[in-house]
Protein backbone atom coordinates (compact mmCIF):
# COMPACT_ATOMS: atom_id res chain seq x y z
CA UNK A 1 0.00 0.00 0.00
CA UNK A 2 2.91 3.19 0.67
CA UNK A 3 4.67 2.03 -2.51
CA UNK A 4 1.05 2.41 -4.50
CA UNK A 5 0.86 5.55 -2.61
CA UNK A 6 4.53 6.63 -3.36
CA UNK A 7 3.47 6.11 -7.14
CA UNK A 8 0.62 7.71 -6.82
CA UNK A 9 2.21 11.25 -5.33
CA UNK A 10 5.02 10.60 -7.41
CA UNK A 11 2.51 10.76 -10.75
CA UNK A 12 0.43 14.03 -9.21
CA UNK A 13 4.11 15.68 -9.09
CA UNK A 14 4.60 14.58 -12.62
CA UNK A 15 1.27 16.28 -13.62
CA UNK A 16 1.90 19.32 -11.90
CA UNK A 17 5.17 19.66 -12.70
CA UNK A 18 3.40 19.57 -16.80
CA UNK A 19 0.89 22.06 -16.38
CA UNK A 20 1.25 24.51 -18.67
CA UNK A 21 1.56 21.92 -21.20
CA UNK A 22 -1.28 20.16 -20.50
CA UNK A 23 -3.66 23.66 -20.70
CA UNK A 24 -3.02 23.30 -24.44
CA UNK A 25 -2.08 19.79 -24.75
CA UNK A 26 -5.82 18.59 -22.99
CA UNK A 27 -8.33 20.37 -25.37
CA UNK A 28 -6.04 20.10 -28.09
CA UNK A 29 -6.37 16.09 -28.29
CA UNK A 30 -10.19 16.30 -27.06
CA UNK A 31 -10.16 17.42 -30.94
CA UNK A 32 -9.72 14.84 -32.82
CA UNK A 33 -10.59 12.37 -30.37
CA UNK A 34 -14.07 13.85 -31.06
CA UNK A 35 -13.56 13.58 -34.62
CA UNK A 36 -12.20 10.20 -33.71
CA UNK A 37 -15.51 8.74 -32.00
CA UNK A 38 -17.76 10.59 -34.60
CA UNK A 39 -20.84 10.26 -32.57
CA UNK A 40 -22.81 14.04 -31.56
CA UNK A 41 -23.93 12.06 -28.70
CA UNK A 42 -19.80 11.76 -27.27
CA UNK A 43 -19.10 15.16 -28.59
CA UNK A 44 -20.36 17.58 -26.06
CA UNK A 45 -19.15 15.37 -22.85
CA UNK A 46 -15.95 15.38 -24.09
CA UNK A 47 -15.75 19.15 -25.17
CA UNK A 48 -16.82 19.65 -21.49
CA UNK A 49 -14.81 17.56 -19.89
CA UNK A 50 -11.43 18.60 -21.59
CA UNK A 51 -13.11 22.59 -20.35
CA UNK A 52 -13.29 21.56 -16.79
CA UNK A 53 -9.80 20.44 -16.98
CA UNK A 54 -8.69 22.93 -18.39
CA UNK A 55 -10.38 25.32 -15.89
CA UNK A 56 -8.72 23.63 -13.07
CA UNK A 57 -5.57 23.59 -14.70
CA UNK A 58 -5.40 27.38 -15.10
CA UNK A 59 -6.51 27.63 -11.41
CA UNK A 60 -3.83 26.30 -10.30
CA UNK A 61 -1.11 27.64 -12.84
CA UNK A 62 -2.53 31.29 -11.13
CA UNK A 63 -2.65 29.97 -7.13
CA UNK A 64 1.56 29.16 -7.89
CA UNK A 65 2.11 32.26 -10.25
CA UNK A 66 -0.47 35.30 -8.25
CA UNK A 67 2.00 36.30 -5.88
CA UNK A 68 5.12 37.18 -8.49
CA UNK A 69 7.48 35.13 -10.39
CA UNK A 70 7.10 32.95 -13.25
CA UNK A 71 6.92 29.45 -14.66
CA UNK A 72 9.24 28.31 -17.28
CA UNK A 73 8.55 25.33 -19.33
CA UNK A 74 10.54 23.84 -22.04
CA UNK A 75 9.96 21.58 -24.75
CA UNK A 76 11.98 18.46 -26.08
CA UNK A 77 14.63 19.43 -23.61
CA UNK A 78 16.34 22.19 -25.46
CA UNK A 79 17.35 25.23 -23.26
CA UNK A 80 15.46 28.74 -24.59
CA UNK A 81 16.11 30.51 -26.50
CA UNK A 82 16.99 28.19 -28.61
CA UNK A 83 13.91 25.69 -27.94
CA UNK A 84 10.27 26.59 -27.77
CA UNK A 85 9.10 27.88 -23.99
CA UNK A 86 5.88 28.17 -22.50
CA UNK A 87 5.86 31.05 -19.75
CA UNK A 88 3.28 31.61 -17.16
CA UNK A 89 3.10 34.24 -15.23
CA UNK A 90 0.47 36.22 -13.17
CA UNK A 91 -0.54 38.50 -16.35
CA UNK A 92 -1.01 35.31 -19.17
CA UNK A 93 -2.11 32.98 -15.97
CA UNK A 94 -5.12 35.34 -15.09
CA UNK A 95 -5.71 35.91 -19.04
CA UNK A 96 -5.55 31.87 -19.10
CA UNK A 97 -8.36 32.05 -16.24
CA UNK A 98 -10.68 33.92 -17.94
CA UNK A 99 -10.95 31.87 -21.66
CA UNK A 100 -11.29 28.47 -19.65
CA UNK A 101 -13.88 30.17 -17.39
CA UNK A 102 -15.89 31.28 -19.88
CA UNK A 103 -14.70 27.89 -22.06
CA UNK A 104 -16.17 25.73 -19.51
CA UNK A 105 -19.41 27.74 -18.59
CA UNK A 106 -20.29 28.33 -22.44
CA UNK A 107 -20.60 24.84 -23.08
CA UNK A 108 -23.80 23.83 -20.79
CA UNK A 109 -25.77 26.71 -22.60
CA UNK A 110 -24.34 25.49 -25.70
CA UNK A 111 -25.90 21.83 -25.50
CA UNK A 112 -29.39 23.40 -25.85
CA UNK A 113 -28.51 26.26 -28.20
CA UNK A 114 -26.41 24.31 -30.69
CA UNK A 115 -29.38 21.66 -30.57
CA UNK A 116 -31.69 24.45 -31.78
CA UNK A 117 -29.33 26.22 -34.70
CA UNK A 118 -27.09 23.89 -36.01
CA UNK A 119 -27.74 20.68 -37.92
CA UNK A 120 -27.31 17.88 -36.36
CA UNK A 121 -24.96 16.12 -38.90
CA UNK A 122 -22.51 19.36 -37.94
CA UNK A 123 -22.43 18.85 -34.22
CA UNK A 124 -19.52 16.65 -34.24
CA UNK A 125 -17.72 19.08 -36.77
CA UNK A 126 -18.45 22.27 -34.41
CA UNK A 127 -17.34 20.61 -31.34
CA UNK A 128 -14.21 19.82 -33.10
CA UNK A 129 -13.08 23.19 -34.09
CA UNK A 130 -14.60 24.31 -31.12
CA UNK A 131 -11.82 22.69 -29.04
CA UNK A 132 -9.61 23.48 -31.97
CA UNK A 133 -10.53 27.50 -31.26
CA UNK A 134 -9.75 26.88 -27.09
CA UNK A 135 -6.31 25.24 -27.64
CA UNK A 136 -5.33 28.28 -30.22
CA UNK A 137 -6.53 30.97 -27.97
CA UNK A 138 -4.70 28.81 -24.97
CA UNK A 139 -1.78 28.65 -26.42
CA UNK A 140 -1.71 32.46 -27.82
CA UNK A 141 -1.77 33.19 -24.16
CA UNK A 142 0.81 30.82 -22.95
CA UNK A 143 3.55 30.40 -25.04
CA UNK A 144 6.78 32.29 -24.61
CA UNK A 145 8.19 32.29 -28.05
CA UNK A 146 6.50 34.80 -30.77
CA UNK A 147 6.60 32.07 -34.03
CA UNK A 148 4.28 29.57 -31.56
CA UNK A 149 1.86 32.91 -31.12
CA UNK A 150 1.62 33.05 -34.72
CA UNK A 151 0.87 29.80 -34.76
CA UNK A 152 -1.85 29.15 -32.25
CA UNK A 153 -3.42 32.28 -34.07
CA UNK A 154 -3.87 30.68 -37.06
CA UNK A 155 -5.36 27.31 -35.26
CA UNK A 156 -7.50 29.62 -33.58
CA UNK A 157 -8.58 31.77 -36.69
CA UNK A 158 -9.10 28.80 -39.29
CA UNK A 159 -11.70 27.42 -36.62
CA UNK A 160 -13.37 30.55 -35.79
CA UNK A 161 -14.20 30.76 -39.34
CA UNK A 162 -15.94 27.56 -39.29
CA UNK A 163 -17.61 28.40 -36.41
CA UNK A 164 -18.98 31.40 -37.83
CA UNK A 165 -19.93 29.91 -41.11
CA UNK A 166 -22.44 27.32 -39.08
CA UNK A 167 -24.54 29.86 -38.52
CA UNK A 168 -25.63 29.74 -42.14
CA UNK A 169 -28.24 26.91 -40.94
CA UNK A 170 -30.30 29.78 -39.73
CA UNK A 171 -28.85 32.68 -41.55
CA UNK A 172 -27.06 32.59 -44.98
CA UNK A 173 -25.42 36.11 -44.27
CA UNK A 174 -23.31 34.19 -42.03
CA UNK A 175 -21.20 32.59 -44.81
CA UNK A 176 -20.50 36.06 -45.98
CA UNK A 177 -19.93 37.03 -42.24
CA UNK A 178 -17.04 34.29 -41.98
CA UNK A 179 -15.62 35.49 -45.38
CA UNK A 180 -15.26 39.12 -44.53
CA UNK A 181 -13.00 37.53 -41.24
CA UNK A 182 -11.36 34.99 -42.77
CA UNK A 183 -10.13 38.15 -45.14
CA UNK A 184 -9.31 40.35 -42.55
CA UNK A 185 -7.96 37.81 -40.31
CA UNK A 186 -5.46 36.63 -42.78
CA UNK A 187 -4.03 39.92 -43.58
CA UNK A 188 -3.56 40.53 -39.55
CA UNK A 189 -2.13 37.15 -39.52
CA UNK A 190 -0.11 38.06 -42.74
CA UNK A 191 1.47 41.81 -41.18
CA UNK A 192 1.56 39.56 -37.90
CA UNK A 193 4.28 37.29 -39.45
CA UNK A 194 6.31 39.85 -41.19
CA UNK A 195 6.70 41.67 -37.90
CA UNK A 196 8.36 38.55 -36.75
CA UNK A 197 10.47 38.04 -39.61
CA UNK A 198 11.75 41.45 -38.97
CA UNK A 199 12.14 41.10 -35.47
CA UNK A 200 13.79 37.68 -36.07
CA UNK A 201 16.24 39.40 -38.91
CA UNK A 202 17.33 42.11 -36.41
CA UNK A 203 17.68 39.94 -33.05
CA UNK A 204 17.79 36.35 -34.46
CA UNK A 205 15.78 35.38 -32.05
CA UNK A 206 12.27 34.37 -31.51
CA UNK A 207 11.90 34.05 -27.74
CA UNK A 208 9.86 36.46 -26.12
CA UNK A 209 12.35 37.47 -23.36
CA UNK A 210 14.80 37.03 -25.36
CA UNK A 211 13.64 39.51 -27.99
CA UNK A 212 13.18 42.14 -25.22
CA UNK A 213 16.74 41.52 -23.69
CA UNK A 214 18.04 42.30 -27.51
CA UNK A 215 16.29 44.97 -28.32
CA UNK A 216 16.93 46.81 -25.05
CA UNK A 217 20.83 46.03 -26.31
CA UNK A 218 21.10 46.68 -29.37
CA UNK A 219 18.73 50.03 -29.00
CA UNK A 220 15.99 51.04 -31.90
CA UNK A 221 16.28 50.62 -35.75
CA UNK A 222 14.32 50.49 -38.65
CA UNK A 223 13.92 47.19 -38.62
CA UNK A 224 12.84 46.84 -35.27
CA UNK A 225 10.68 49.68 -35.37
CA UNK A 226 8.88 48.25 -38.35
CA UNK A 227 8.52 45.33 -36.89
CA UNK A 228 7.05 46.71 -34.10
CA UNK A 229 4.58 48.30 -36.42
CA UNK A 230 3.41 45.39 -38.36
CA UNK A 231 3.06 43.29 -34.99
CA UNK A 232 0.62 45.95 -33.73
CA UNK A 233 -1.58 46.27 -37.19
CA UNK A 234 -1.52 42.27 -37.49
CA UNK A 235 -3.13 41.93 -34.08
CA UNK A 236 -5.25 44.83 -34.01
CA UNK A 237 -6.89 43.67 -36.90
CA UNK A 238 -7.62 40.42 -33.82
CA UNK A 239 -8.51 42.96 -30.86
CA UNK A 240 -10.40 44.81 -33.55
CA UNK A 241 -9.02 47.80 -32.65
CA UNK A 242 -11.09 51.10 -34.36
CA UNK A 243 -10.94 51.34 -37.56
CA UNK A 244 -9.86 47.81 -37.70
CA UNK A 245 -13.29 45.87 -36.66
CA UNK A 246 -15.17 46.10 -39.75
CA UNK A 247 -15.62 42.15 -39.89
CA UNK A 248 -16.72 41.68 -35.96
CA UNK A 249 -20.20 43.18 -36.07
CA UNK A 250 -21.24 40.50 -38.44
CA UNK A 251 -19.36 37.99 -37.24
CA UNK A 252 -21.06 37.98 -34.17
CA UNK A 253 -24.33 38.75 -35.41
CA UNK A 254 -25.12 35.49 -37.48
CA UNK A 255 -22.87 33.23 -36.08
CA UNK A 256 -24.52 30.71 -33.53
CA UNK A 257 -25.59 32.16 -30.34
CA UNK A 258 -23.19 29.62 -28.44
CA UNK A 259 -20.26 30.88 -31.02
CA UNK A 260 -20.85 34.07 -30.29
CA UNK A 261 -20.91 33.85 -26.90
CA UNK A 262 -17.33 32.37 -26.59
CA UNK A 263 -15.42 34.60 -29.27
CA UNK A 264 -17.12 37.89 -27.51
CA UNK A 265 -15.82 37.03 -24.16
CA UNK A 266 -12.24 35.80 -25.05
CA UNK A 267 -10.68 35.90 -28.62
CA UNK A 268 -10.22 39.64 -28.25
CA UNK A 269 -8.74 39.52 -25.22
CA UNK A 270 -6.32 37.07 -26.13
CA UNK A 271 -5.37 39.24 -28.83
CA UNK A 272 -5.26 41.73 -27.01
CA UNK A 273 -3.17 40.14 -24.61
CA UNK A 274 -0.33 39.52 -26.96
CA UNK A 275 -0.34 43.46 -27.84
CA UNK A 276 0.12 43.80 -24.27
CA UNK A 277 2.74 41.48 -23.90
CA UNK A 278 4.58 43.26 -26.59
CA UNK A 279 3.97 46.74 -26.04
CA UNK A 280 5.34 46.15 -22.52
CA UNK A 281 7.37 42.88 -22.34
CA UNK A 282 9.35 42.56 -25.67
CA UNK A 283 9.60 46.48 -26.36
CA UNK A 284 8.80 48.01 -23.00
CA UNK A 285 7.11 51.86 -22.55
CA UNK A 286 10.73 53.13 -22.22
CA UNK A 287 11.38 51.98 -25.76
CA UNK A 288 10.10 55.58 -27.89
CA UNK A 289 8.74 53.98 -30.45
CA UNK A 290 6.17 52.26 -28.23
CA UNK A 291 5.23 55.04 -25.94
CA UNK A 292 4.66 57.44 -29.11
CA UNK A 293 2.58 54.17 -30.50
CA UNK A 294 0.49 54.22 -27.30
CA UNK A 295 0.00 58.08 -26.98
CA UNK A 296 -0.81 59.58 -30.51
CA UNK A 297 -2.23 56.53 -32.14
CA UNK A 298 -3.57 54.35 -29.27
CA UNK A 299 -5.27 56.89 -27.44
CA UNK A 300 -7.57 58.50 -29.86
CA UNK A 301 -8.83 55.93 -31.09
CA UNK A 302 -9.57 54.30 -27.89
CA UNK A 303 -11.53 57.37 -27.10
CA UNK A 304 -13.26 57.54 -30.81
CA UNK A 305 -14.71 53.93 -30.70
CA UNK A 306 -15.46 54.34 -26.82
CA UNK A 307 -18.19 57.19 -28.85
CA UNK A 308 -18.41 55.69 -32.49
CA UNK A 309 -19.29 52.38 -32.00
CA UNK A 310 -21.52 53.24 -28.79
CA UNK A 311 -23.42 56.21 -31.06
CA UNK A 312 -24.01 53.03 -33.57
CA UNK A 313 -25.29 50.53 -30.95
CA UNK A 314 -27.57 53.06 -29.93
CA UNK A 315 -29.85 53.04 -33.24
CA UNK A 316 -29.50 49.22 -33.46
CA UNK A 317 -32.78 47.15 -33.82
CA UNK A 318 -31.41 43.56 -33.30
CA UNK A 319 -29.88 42.84 -29.86
CA UNK A 320 -27.08 41.12 -31.53
CA UNK A 321 -26.02 43.30 -33.36
CA UNK A 322 -25.96 46.18 -30.79
CA UNK A 323 -24.12 43.94 -28.35
CA UNK A 324 -21.36 43.72 -30.89
CA UNK A 325 -21.18 47.34 -31.84
CA UNK A 326 -21.03 47.71 -27.98
CA UNK A 327 -17.79 45.49 -27.74
CA UNK A 328 -15.57 47.66 -30.23
CA UNK A 329 -16.58 50.16 -27.88
CA UNK A 330 -15.87 48.22 -24.73
CA UNK A 331 -12.01 47.47 -26.50
CA UNK A 332 -11.50 51.27 -26.61
CA UNK A 333 -11.84 51.20 -22.82
CA UNK A 334 -9.66 48.14 -22.51
CA UNK A 335 -7.18 50.23 -25.11
CA UNK A 336 -7.67 53.44 -23.36
CA UNK A 337 -6.25 51.73 -19.85
CA UNK A 338 -3.20 50.59 -21.77
CA UNK A 339 -2.50 54.15 -23.70
CA UNK A 340 -2.74 55.91 -20.20
CA UNK A 341 0.34 54.04 -19.40
CA UNK A 342 0.68 54.31 -15.04
CA UNK A 343 -0.37 51.22 -12.66
CA UNK A 344 -3.57 52.13 -12.33
CA UNK A 345 -4.44 51.93 -16.24
CA UNK A 346 -3.18 48.82 -17.09
CA UNK A 347 -4.72 47.35 -13.79
CA UNK A 348 -8.16 48.92 -15.29
CA UNK A 349 -7.29 47.45 -18.55
CA UNK A 350 -7.20 44.08 -17.37
CA UNK A 351 -9.50 44.43 -14.55
CA UNK A 352 -12.22 46.00 -17.29
CA UNK A 353 -10.91 42.33 -19.81
CA UNK A 354 -11.91 40.18 -17.29
CA UNK A 355 -15.36 42.59 -16.12
CA UNK A 356 -16.69 42.62 -19.82
CA UNK A 357 -15.69 39.16 -20.64
CA UNK A 358 -18.45 37.97 -18.04
CA UNK A 359 -20.87 40.74 -18.79
CA UNK A 360 -20.82 40.40 -22.77
CA UNK A 361 -20.91 36.46 -22.34
CA UNK A 362 -23.79 36.71 -19.78
CA UNK A 363 -25.39 39.05 -22.71
CA UNK A 364 -24.86 37.00 -25.87
CA UNK A 365 -26.40 34.10 -23.69
CA UNK A 366 -29.82 35.94 -22.80
CA UNK A 367 -29.65 37.51 -26.81
CA UNK A 368 -29.42 33.59 -27.44
CA UNK A 369 -32.13 32.63 -25.14
CA UNK A 370 -34.30 34.72 -26.81
CA UNK A 371 -33.23 33.45 -30.22
CA UNK A 372 -34.21 30.02 -29.13
CA UNK A 373 -37.73 31.41 -27.62
CA UNK A 374 -39.00 33.63 -30.68
CA UNK A 375 -36.58 32.88 -33.58
CA UNK A 376 -34.68 35.78 -34.01
CA UNK A 377 -33.04 39.05 -31.85
CA UNK A 378 -34.47 41.98 -33.59
CA UNK A 379 -36.38 44.15 -31.21
CA UNK A 380 -39.81 43.53 -32.94
CA UNK A 381 -39.53 39.92 -32.44
CA UNK A 382 -38.36 39.97 -28.67
CA UNK A 383 -40.66 42.67 -27.33
CA UNK A 384 -42.33 41.80 -24.09
CA UNK A 385 -40.25 39.01 -23.03
CA UNK A 386 -39.09 40.08 -19.84
CA UNK A 387 -42.41 39.62 -18.37
CA UNK A 388 -43.12 36.20 -19.79
CA UNK A 389 -39.15 35.19 -19.01
CA UNK A 390 -38.08 37.02 -15.71
CA UNK A 391 -35.53 34.84 -15.03
CA UNK A 392 -33.64 34.95 -18.10
CA UNK A 393 -34.82 38.58 -18.45
CA UNK A 394 -32.97 39.36 -14.80
CA UNK A 395 -29.78 37.92 -15.20
CA UNK A 396 -29.90 40.42 -18.98
CA UNK A 397 -30.45 43.21 -16.31
CA UNK A 398 -27.63 42.38 -14.39
CA UNK A 399 -25.48 41.63 -17.43
CA UNK A 400 -26.59 45.49 -18.80
CA UNK A 401 -25.98 47.14 -15.48
CA UNK A 402 -22.33 45.63 -15.22
CA UNK A 403 -21.88 46.48 -18.67
CA UNK A 404 -22.59 50.51 -18.53
CA UNK A 405 -20.92 50.59 -14.86
CA UNK A 406 -23.44 50.57 -11.96
CA UNK A 407 -21.67 50.70 -8.25
CA UNK A 408 -22.10 47.38 -7.48
CA UNK A 409 -21.62 45.46 -10.58
CA UNK A 410 -18.18 44.13 -11.64
CA UNK A 411 -18.06 46.76 -14.34
CA UNK A 412 -18.02 49.38 -12.11
CA UNK A 413 -14.34 49.07 -10.48
CA UNK A 414 -12.68 48.78 -13.78
CA UNK A 415 -14.34 52.34 -15.28
CA UNK A 416 -13.84 53.97 -11.83
CA UNK A 417 -10.08 52.81 -11.75
CA UNK A 418 -9.94 54.47 -15.40
CA UNK A 419 -11.17 57.56 -14.30
CA UNK A 420 -8.80 57.41 -11.17
CA UNK A 421 -5.99 56.81 -13.84
CA UNK A 422 -6.31 59.01 -16.32
CA UNK A 423 -6.73 61.86 -12.95
CA UNK A 424 -3.31 60.71 -12.15
CA UNK A 425 -1.99 61.41 -15.64
CA UNK A 426 -3.75 64.90 -15.65
CA UNK A 427 -1.14 66.17 -13.13
CA UNK A 428 1.37 66.03 -15.68
CA UNK A 429 -0.79 66.67 -18.91
CA UNK A 430 -4.20 68.21 -18.58
CA UNK A 431 -5.24 66.59 -21.51
CA UNK A 432 -6.03 63.34 -19.52
CA UNK A 433 -8.80 65.50 -17.93
CA UNK A 434 -10.24 65.35 -21.28
CA UNK A 435 -9.66 61.62 -21.54
CA UNK A 436 -11.81 61.29 -17.78
CA UNK A 437 -14.54 63.34 -19.21
CA UNK A 438 -14.67 61.11 -22.04
CA UNK A 439 -14.71 57.99 -19.57
CA UNK A 440 -17.56 59.13 -18.02
CA UNK A 441 -19.75 60.76 -20.87
CA UNK A 442 -18.85 57.57 -23.25
CA UNK A 443 -20.62 55.61 -20.10
CA UNK A 444 -23.57 57.44 -20.60
CA UNK A 445 -24.69 55.80 -24.20
CA UNK A 446 -24.17 52.90 -22.58
CA UNK A 447 -26.97 53.91 -20.51
CA UNK A 448 -29.04 54.60 -23.73
CA UNK A 449 -28.23 51.63 -25.34
CA UNK A 450 -28.71 49.30 -23.12
CA UNK A 451 -31.87 51.19 -21.41
CA UNK A 452 -33.56 50.34 -25.17
CA UNK A 453 -32.96 46.29 -24.25
CA UNK A 454 -35.31 46.80 -21.24
CA UNK A 455 -37.49 49.19 -22.91
CA UNK A 456 -38.16 46.70 -25.31
CA UNK A 457 -38.33 43.54 -22.73
CA UNK A 458 -39.99 45.20 -20.18
CA UNK A 459 -42.22 48.21 -21.72
CA UNK A 460 -43.43 47.10 -24.80
CA UNK A 461 -46.18 44.49 -25.62
CA UNK A 462 -45.24 40.59 -25.97
CA UNK A 463 -46.49 38.38 -29.22
CA UNK A 464 -49.10 36.48 -27.78
CA UNK A 465 -48.34 33.93 -29.96
CA UNK A 466 -44.96 33.31 -28.16
CA UNK A 467 -46.18 30.57 -25.15
CA UNK A 468 -45.15 32.09 -21.87
CA UNK A 469 -41.67 30.15 -20.53
CA UNK A 470 -38.52 30.18 -18.95
CA UNK A 471 -34.73 29.31 -20.73
CA UNK A 472 -33.90 25.66 -20.24
CA UNK A 473 -32.03 24.95 -17.05
CA UNK A 474 -28.89 24.25 -18.63
CA UNK A 475 -29.10 27.40 -19.99
CA UNK A 476 -30.28 29.49 -17.10
CA UNK A 477 -27.02 28.09 -14.87
CA UNK A 478 -24.44 29.71 -16.54
CA UNK A 479 -26.45 32.39 -17.60
CA UNK A 480 -26.80 33.24 -13.35
CA UNK A 481 -23.60 31.98 -12.44
CA UNK A 482 -22.42 34.79 -14.43
CA UNK A 483 -24.73 37.16 -13.10
CA UNK A 484 -23.80 36.36 -9.61
CA UNK A 485 -20.12 36.87 -10.56
CA UNK A 486 -20.79 40.29 -11.97
CA UNK A 487 -22.28 41.51 -8.53
CA UNK A 488 -20.16 39.15 -6.04
CA UNK A 489 -16.90 41.00 -8.22
CA UNK A 490 -18.63 44.13 -7.75
CA UNK A 491 -18.57 44.05 -3.90
CA UNK A 492 -16.08 41.84 -3.50
CA UNK A 493 -13.63 43.93 -5.17
CA UNK A 494 -10.00 42.81 -3.20
CA UNK A 495 -8.90 39.36 -5.10
CA UNK A 496 -9.48 40.07 -8.67
CA UNK A 497 -8.06 43.95 -8.22
CA UNK A 498 -5.11 42.00 -6.37
CA UNK A 499 -4.62 39.51 -9.32
CA UNK A 500 -4.83 42.24 -11.83
CA UNK A 501 -2.49 44.36 -10.24
CA UNK A 502 0.65 41.84 -9.58
CA UNK A 503 -0.73 41.32 -13.61
CA UNK A 504 -0.04 44.66 -14.56
CA UNK A 505 2.98 45.09 -12.42
CA UNK A 506 4.49 42.44 -14.56
CA UNK A 507 3.72 44.19 -17.14
CA UNK A 508 5.17 47.79 -16.15
CA UNK A 509 8.41 45.74 -15.15
CA UNK A 510 8.57 44.95 -19.06
CA UNK A 511 10.29 41.62 -17.46
CA UNK A 512 8.27 38.45 -18.54
CA UNK A 513 8.24 37.87 -14.71
CA UNK A 514 11.49 37.48 -14.59
CA UNK A 515 12.12 39.97 -11.58
CA UNK A 516 10.55 37.30 -9.21
CA UNK A 517 10.93 33.51 -8.26
CA UNK A 518 11.58 31.09 -10.94
CA UNK A 519 10.30 27.45 -11.60
CA UNK A 520 11.93 25.83 -14.38
CA UNK A 521 9.95 22.96 -15.43
CA UNK A 522 10.36 20.98 -19.17
CA UNK A 523 9.83 17.99 -20.90
CA UNK A 524 13.01 16.16 -21.78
Amino acid sequence: MANIAHVAEHTARDLIDHLPLLQVLVPFCTAPVIVLFGSRRFAWPLAFISSVISLVISVMLMMIVREGGYISYTLGGWAPPLGIEYRIDATNAFVLMLISTIGTLVLPFAYTSIKNEIRNRDHTLLYACWMLCFTGLLGMVATGDAFNVFVFLEISSLSTYVLVAQGASKDRRALTAAYDYLIMGTIGATFFVIGLGMLYMATGTLNLADLADRIANQGANRTVRSGFAFVIVGMGLKVAIFPLHLWLPKAYTFAPSAVTVFLSATATKAALYVVMRFVFSVYNPDFSFAKNTLEIIFLPLAIIAMFSASFVAVFQVNMKKMLAYSSIAQVGYMLLGIAILNEAGLTASLLHMFNHGFAKALLFMGAGVLVLKTGGSFYLQISGMGRKMPITSGAIVIGGLSLIGVPGTAGFLSKWLLVQAALERSADNSLFLVVALSIVLSSLLAVVYVWRIFEVLFLREADVLIPSSEAPIMMLIPMWILAGSCVWFGFSTDLLYDVANQAALNLLEGSMGMSGSILNLGMN
